[in-house]
Formats: C-alpha cells, structure tokens, sequence
C-alpha cells in the first residue's frame, strides 16, 4: 500500500464521539501506512439517510421527529447497528456510532460492516400506542436501505426486543414475507436468540477478567464501580458477582447512585428496579448502603470501573480524579479523546467499547444466522460461542497493543482497520 499522508486531522467535528473516533481513525492509518485513497474510503460512510417521522399523537393532532440512518461501510458484510430513541439524537452521533460499529465488527472478526440509526424524540413523553406509531413510521420511511443481506437493525439506547418486533413485522407487513433476520434482538417467540439479552454485558465481563489475567490479579478479589444499570451495567454487575465473585461496591442510573465499600446485595436491589414503577434504583435504601452521584461513582477508590451509561463521561474535567486502574467501557463512547490521552498518560488500563461491549454484535451475529438457518441454539451453546468469540479478540487486540508499543483503543483501531482495508482492496471498485 502506498503512503500518502492525511490532510484532514487538523480539525475535528464538535461532536466528541465523532472527534474520539476520527482521531483514533487516522492514527490506525498512519500506523498501518495507508494510502489517502484507502483513507478516504474508510473516512467516509457509504450511505446517510435522514427522513421526517410523521405520527398521530393521542389528542389527533399530527407531530414530526426527525430520523437517521448511516451506513458506514458494507466492505465486510451487510450493515449491522442499533436504532436508538433519544432526545439528542443527530446526524453526527450517528455517523459517529456507525462508524464505530464497523470498527467493532471487524474486531470481533463478524462478517459485518456498521451501521446506526437513531429518531430525535424523548420516548418517556410517549404512550406505547404512540412509540409503536413512530417505531412502525421510522422502520417505513428507512426501508429502501435495510434488507437481511444488506442492513440490519438491533436495538440500542431506548429501544428494546418489542421495538425490534415492531420494525420486523413492518418489513414483514410490507414486503408480504416473514423476515424475522431484518432485524435482532427481537423476542424468542419471533426468533431472537437465547442469551442475546445478557450479551452485552456478558462481553463486559468476559474482556474485564481477560485483562485481570494479564495483569496477575485474580476477578473474586477486585472492587468494581459500575455507571450505569440498565441492561448492560446490571448484566455484568451480576454475571461478576455471581460468576466471578467480583465485588460489586456501586451502582448508578440516571435517579443516582448506590455505594457499600463491603459490597451490594445486587439481588435486593434489581428486585427493588424490576417492582419499582419506572425501573430505576431510586427509593432504595440498605443498611451500610448510601447515596452517592454519578459523578463521584466515577472516581471512587476501586480497583475496576465500568462507564456503562451513555458517552462523555470521563472528560479532561475528571479524568484525573479517576482511581480505577482498569476501565472496561461498557456504553458507547463514555471517554473522550481528551480525557483517553489523560489516562493513557496515567497508566490506566482501558478496554475501549469496540472491544468491550462487542458482546451484543456477536450474539447478533449469531441470531442472524440462526434466523437465516431457521435452526436455533440453546442458552449453553450460545454463552460458549460468544465466550470463544470474545476472548480471541480481546487476545488480539492485547497481542497488537503490546507489538505496537501502544494502549488497547490504538490497538484495537488498528487491527480492525487492517482487516476493513484488506476487505476494501481485495473487493476492488465497481464499476
């Protein structure tokens, strides 16, 4: 491959997901020696789609949300990413996710490239005729892109198994078909896969404990912190308790967090989310358990953090109170470009997302092919495939970061561009 220095790292988008991963992005080019033209096609995404969501509200009255669609690259496969539902959602976050979704799919060696998609809309502000309407709307108007060979939704922040079943049977509906593989992370009945739900946060645990291992430490005698506890924070809060016998000492959502330096009783206290009127650990109350924020979560005394909530999180403002020296990110970009340089300057050791929580696309990857086979796995084959999957690629990544003389974002980013260039030249261009 030919070299040809980039000309477009002078400046960055204001979007800091976008920043973080276009810097990553060029850094892997340099490294790897690229070419600008193979630079270019990587920079860019295929395809970018934005559409008006027209619904009726229950009072009649008509209201219009704003969607996305990117894909950013088919060079590995179809277009594979989730559909989030967020106040504020935009083109650039989404090209942003997209982007790194094919960074993540190459990682864990997936024949996918990355897609997202996302509709501005606070959806707590709507009735669940309402979010069906906008969900059905939203999957109409982006269906010239998608297809099970060419681009397919998963869910993501806000979005959930019913929001897939929605957007499957729309397709379905539409094109007089049962297309159960047009989307994942759907219900069992309508061919979800076992263990799809915990995946993600499965992926979490697993790529924490191969660290763990490289760093001498043994997983039953950490202290973990973990922001977030949605689906993927209080899936690996109880897979590394129950598992690992790692000592989870806090929790936190949006209403704040839970602290107990002896450990939580995660049992009670997910029993307290499930009954609780909006799932949320407020109103939970434990002897030797107190009040704590979000903020002061991330920089308690432990020996693991895990940013399982949403990004930019960790900012320069904070990234030096930071006592953890393991940080596994389980949300989408939860560091920013400037605080990553903080801690890699700090000696912190950081499982960047693209590799920690690929869980959820491997096991997408796995409904997918089952839904295409009509033949499904059971609970056991699952975890095992996934666990197989995850572990080659967090060795991976560690091999390059340590031939690289680099930390695990660099690395990770390099070895996945590596593997989307060689895809992009051996493909060729058409016409």
């Amino acid at each position: 491959m030919a070299t040809e220095k980039s000309t477009v790292t002078a400046s960055l988008p204001e979007n800091p997901m976008l920043a973080t991963a276009l810097n990553k992005l060029e850094a892997a080019f340099d490294a790897l020696d690229l070419n600008e033209g193979i630079r270019a096609f990587i920079r860019h995404p295929e395809r970018e789609l934005k559409v008006s969501v027209p619904i009726y509200r229950a009072d009649g009255n008509i209201q219009v949300f704003t969607g996305y669609r990117v894909q950013h690259s088919s060079a590995r496969g179809p277009c594979k990413g989730g559909v989030r539902f967020h106040p504020d959602v935009d083109l650039d976050e989404v090209r942003a996710l997209a982007m790194l979704m094919s960074i993540k799919c190459a990682i864990a060696n997936v024949p996918f490239g990355g897609a997202k998609g996302g509709v501005c809309v606070d959806p707590s502000e709507l009735t669940k005729v309402e979010l069906e309407r906008l969900t059905r709307r939203y999957t109409h108007m982006i269906l010239p892109i998608l297809g099970k060979q060419r681009d397919i939704p998963a869910p993501d922040m806000n979005t959930n198994a019913q929001t897939m079943a929605w957007m499957m049977d729309t397709v379905s509906a539409l094109q007089s078909e049962s297309s159960t593989a047009i989307t994942t992370g759907k219900p069992i009945c309508l061919g979800g896969s076992e263990g799809r739900a915990e995946a993600t946060g499965r992926g979490v645990v697993i790529t924490m404990v191969e660290a763990l291992k490289r760093l001498g430490q043994d997983p039953a005698k950490v202290s973990v912190a973990i922001q977030g506890f949605g689906n993927v924070g209080s899936h690996a809060a109880k897979i590394m308790s129950a598992e690992f016998k790692s000592k989870v000492v806090a929790v936190s959502d949006d209403t704040g967090g839970l602290y107990n330096p002896n450990g939580l009783n995660l049992d009670a206290i997910c029993k307290h989310v499930d009954e609780s009127p909006r799932h949320r650990l407020e109103g939970y109350s434990a002897e030797g358990t107190k009040q704590i924020s979000n903020s002061e979560l991330l920089t308690l005394d432990v020996d693991v953090l895990v940013p399982a909530a949403i990004e930019n999180q960790i900012t320069e403002k904070n990234a030096n109170d930071i006592k953890a020296k393991l940080i596994v990110e389980g949300a989408n970009g939860p560091v920013t470009h400037q605080a990553d340089k903080i801690l890699v300057d700090k000696g912190v050791i950081l499982i960047p997302d693209i590799l920690a929580n690929a869980g959820g696309v491997v096991t997408s990857y796995f409904e997918w092919v089952q839904d295409l086979q009509s033949f499904f796995w059971n609970l056991e084959d699952v975890r095992s495939k996934l666990t197989e999957i995850m572990k080659r690629a967090f060795a991976e990544a560690w091999d390059m970061a340590q031939e690289k003389n680099t930390d695990l974002r660099s690395a990770s980013f390099i070895l996945a561009v590596k593997r989307i260039a060689d895809a992009i030249e051996q493909r060729g261009l058409f016409p």
